[in-house]
């Protein structure tokens, strides 16, 4: 994409401030970086996030991933929509064992009732650990 799709001006300690008691805590999910048109984070794997072989279990790279995508989506959504995920799938293509893990959510389609997001999951050497794709819905914002 050319234009960012994000709307406002959410730094990184705005949306790290918006995982306090959430999962994203527990499970060491971290935003780093928030580009012109995507948005990364870090995951450890550690006890935290393996399964019982010792590897990175599929359903923390799920999380990581929808954590990513959704959050992106709402950046470039308007105040009082909000966007929730309704479909995600994940290809898990390379075991870790330990380390961190980094996920990049990129827009493939931001429309006014739909997003459609693929999140790339990769290791310490930049290799392809997971690939994602997430479909949200666009819906109005629950008054609080």
């Amino acid at each position: 994409m050319t234009d960012s799709p994000f709307r406002g001006t959410s730094t990184l300690d705005d949306l790290n401030a918006l995982s306090d008691g959430t999962a994203m805590i527990p499970l060491g999910i971290r935003f780093t970086e928030l580009g012109p048109d995507f948005l990364r984070g870090t995951m450890p794997v550690d006890e935290r996030t393996r399964q019982p072989y010792g590897l990175l279990h599929g359903g923390a790279s799920v999380l990581l991933a929808e954590t990513l995508g959704s959050t992106a989506g709402n950046l470039c959504v308007p105040a009082d929509r909000i966007c929730v995920g309704i479909e995600i799938n994940a290809n898990h293509v390379r075991g870790v064992r330990d380390g961190v893990v980094t996920g990049t959510a990129r827009p493939l389609h931001v429309g006014a009732s739909t997003h459609v997001w693929e999140i790339r999951i990769e290791d310490a050497r930049g290799k392809l650990v997971c690939i994602s794709r997430l479909t949200l819905a666009v819906v109005p914002r629950a008054p609080v």
